[in-house]
């Protein structure tokens, strides 16, 4: 990982397009993702290993969300027609049913997205295809962080079109955009990754488990995986939010609920026309 210290938004904006013309080689176009964090402290993690659970088994994980589909099934009114648990576990136990793309298919990565998106602990890390996006969950809270400093994340999984690695190593697969799930998904611009290493465990089989995802930017594997984080002071939090809302890029236009407007309003009335934060 890169770590890239800016000290305002426009900085910011020159930084990365620098970063983005000297990543990719060969007039190749670079398709980064990118995270906005509140805090410049905080690392990349799931929500399945913010509840305790950074080593799952694959297999472990889609048995318990595949116990939990009927139900979810009922209330929502939506299905998904996805494999019989005994035949994933199977599946899992082969290398070559993760690395390369046998599973999860569409059907059920979109299940998992679903998931993600209304609160269930997960395994897929969530990006936007925009850095102003990834800007606006950066700045959206009006507490001061710890170091006085956000953070912007932008990943380039593949700059030279190739992956290299191999069996027991981490590795981070993205999932890809186009799903069937909630609005927000499409409003957000988003895009999951896993991280996930083939290893074997006691007297089981060899298998699919998740892993975090820096292991794999420990690894040093020189032709994928980048990543740089930016850091960029709080205090440009108001001259950032307001530049977005003008592009009508804010918690409404993210999220369209009346609990988000509500946030909107709150910013535009009470912190942009200096009646102090919330």
């Amino acid at each position: 990982m890169t770590l890239i210290e800016v000290e305002s938004w426009e900085e910011f904006e020159k930084r990365l397009q620098e970063v983005r013309e000297v990543s990719v080689s060969g007039g190749k176009h670079a398709e980064f993702l990118f995270r906005g964090m509140g805090d410049s402290t905080w690392e990349l993690t799931t929500t399945l290993e913010r509840a305790g659970q950074d080593a799952m088994g694959i297999s472990d994980y889609y048995e318990l969300i595949s116990r939990l589909k009927p139900e979810i099934e009922s209330f929502t009114g939506s299905k998904w027609e996805t494999a019989p648990w005994p035949e994933v576990e199977k599946l899992l136990q082969d290398y070559h049913s993760w690395a390369d793309h046998k599973f999860p298919t569409a059907v059920e990565h979109s299940y998992m997205v679903h998931l993600r998106h209304h609160g269930f602990p997960s395994p897929l890390l969530d990006w936007t295809r925009s850095p102003n996006i990834a800007a606006f969950f950066a700045f959206r809270s009006p507490a001061e962080p710890s170091e006085g400093k956000v953070s912007i994340y932008a990943f380039l999984e593949m700059p030279k079109g190739f992956k290299v690695t191999g069996s027991y190593k981490p590795w981070i697969r993205r999932g890809g955009a186009f799903v069937s799930t909630h609005r927000r998904h499409f409003l957000q611009q988003s895009d999951y990754t896993t991280c996930a290493e083939f290893r074997k465990v006691g007297d089981q089989p060899s298998q699919w488990y998740f892993k975090k995802h820096a292991s794999v930017f420990q690894c040093g594997e020189p032709y994928q995986d980048f990543l740089w984080k930016f850091t960029i002071p709080w205090t440009e939090r108001l001259h950032v939010l307001r530049l977005l809302d003008e592009y009508n890029l804010n918690a409404v236009s993210l999220f369209e609920s009346q609990e988000t407007m509500m946030e909107t309003l709150a910013v535009r009335t009470l912190e942009f026309h200096g009646h102090g934060s919330l």
